[in-house]
């Protein structure tokens, strides 16, 4: 086998490689490709058609644990290398041991791929998964205005004060530039966790931020004093300027509404149970809240809704009609 590694950073145009990722007969193979479509969108116009996501049908064989390291290990019996896995992916030349990295990083995926197959059209959940494929070939860039309130998404948000929410949002935006900037992952640059942590409790020291849970010594030199200071522009936002979370729209604080809610949340997860299927993959809360307002009688009506899925309709549908009757 042999393996081509492609250096974005080296090549402007990569028009020529749209022909292969638009032919749906050439498959492509990548773990968790959400990300990477994004990217490859934003920066180089680039759409795929074909693909075969590892997460998505590991997700689909109740996997709990997607990384790809984890799914690697349990269904090939392989352990991937970690050396490079914080490196920094942005400084040329890469070395040696950073390209067999890269390489190492994709070589098991059609193995992986294979076995995964076989497992899903063994459980009868290939067409699902064929499903959510078709569905992530669609994702694209969005630089919208919704992207500015993108920080209020980080899992953990809610619990921080309007205050904690203002340094959160510096954070989440200087960690974004840097992103952008640098063409890597975000929780390359900063992960989640210590977003929140900073949020919270805010340093005003690099010796304070060391302390911190996901910054090492390392990134403290590098980027501390850009963190601190995105934290200080937190910190000063005048009282009337913070940010908080919108109100609960007026159905969300009917009582019958809440009542549904409870009810499709227990169906859902009798019924993932039943799937040995992660509870928030087999229909998130958003999705349940709004089947609550909507409230359908029939699977027409269910089908019609936005973001519902055919597979979740298949797996799902009988209970949630059940439940509003």
């Amino acid at each position: 086998d042999e393996h081509f590694l492609v250096d974005p950073l080296a090549i402007e145009d990569l028009s020529p490689l749209a022909p292969m990722f638009t032919d749906p007969s050439v498959e492509k193979i990548f773990h968790d490709a959400d990300y990477d479509l994004r990217i490859l969108d934003r920066d180089a116009g680039l759409s795929l058609a074909g693909l075969f996501d590892t997460q998505i049908a590991a997700a689909f064989l109740g996997e709990r644990s997607l990384g790809l390291g984890n799914i690697v290990e349990k269904y090939l019996g392989l352990k991937l290398p970690k050396e490079f896995q914080r490196a920094d992916w942005a400084e040329r030349p890469l070395s040696e041991g950073m390209k067999d990295y890269a390489a190492t990083d994709t070589a098991h995926l059609p193995a992986l791929r294979d076995r995964l197959r076989a497992e899903l059209e063994a459980r009868g959940r290939l067409g699902w998964a064929e499903e959510e494929f078709r569905r992530r070939e669609q994702t694209r860039w969005n630089d919208s205005a919704d992207e500015m309130e993108a920080f209020l998404r980080v899992k953990g948000a809610r619990d921080l004060t309007p205050r904690g929410l203002a340094i959160l949002r510096e954070l989440y935006q200087w960690r974004e530039g840097v992103a952008k900037e640098r063409d890597q992952a975000t929780f390359r640059v900063l992960s989640n966790q210590a977003l929140l942590e900073l949020s919270a409790r805010p340093a005003s020291t690099l010796q304070e931020l060391t302390k911190v849970q996901g910054i090492s010594d390392g990134l403290a030199q590098r980027r501390g004093r850009d963190i601190l200071a995105a934290v200080k522009r937190g910190v000063e936002v005048p009282e009337r300027e913070l940010p908080r979370f919108p109100p609960p729209r007026r159905w969300e604080r009917d009582p019958e509404h809440d009542a549904r809610v409870d009810a499709l949340k227990a169906a859902r997860n009798a019924r993932a149970g039943e799937l040995d299927l992660d509870p928030g993959f087999l229909m998130s809360k958003a999705l349940l809240e709004e089947i609550a307002r909507r409230n359908p009688q029939s699977p027409d009506e269910l089908s019609e809704m936005p973001g519902v899925r055919r597979w979740q309709i298949e797996a799902l549908g009988n209970a949630i009609l059940r439940t509003l009757r």
